[in-house]
């Protein structure tokens, strides 16, 4: 398990829209769940698109968003989707589940280990079942 953190309005567009690719100067090899953690500042660098799509949206910053998988890492090959940067490394993301409450926490740069506690407050809002999809956990018996 991983957390990343992403700057406003984009772990918005990740979290209640359809962004599921993540534009970084660095690759990973990192496959699996990640916590979504909205970081303290803001990115004011965005587009009109941008714009018409978190309008309205919740952005919560310096908190955990939702969970999601990440798939795939490549280098830019083109525009692989509208969210994608030229020049970038795509962070390719699935099975983004919203958390129900953000969760107030202190994100890192680059792919950083929650810690248990973080943890625990994630598994608090998802249902065991819903845990062990995106978390890839053991479900046991109730």
């Amino acid at each position: 398990m991983r957390a990343l953190t992403i700057r406003q309005p984009w772990a918005a567009a990740i979290t209640y829209a359809d962004k599921r690719v993540e534009n970084r100067t660095w690759t990973t090899s990192h496959r699996g769940a990640v916590l979504i953690h909205a970081g303290k500042s803001l990115d004011r660098r965005h587009g009109p698109m941008v714009a018409a799509v978190v309008r309205g949206l919740q952005q919560d910053t310096g908190a955990v968003l939702a969970v999601a998988r990440i798939t795939d890492c490549h280098a830019d090959d083109g525009e692989c989707t509208p969210w994608s940067a030229t020049g970038c490394f795509h962070h390719v993301l699935d099975e983004v589940t919203a958390l129900p409450l953000p969760i107030p926490w202190t994100g890192a740069q680059g792919l950083w280990v929650p810690p248990p506690a973080l943890m625990d407050k994630v598994r608090e809002q998802l249902s065991p079942e819903t845990a062990a999809h995106v978390l890839r956990e053991e479900v046991g018996p109730c």
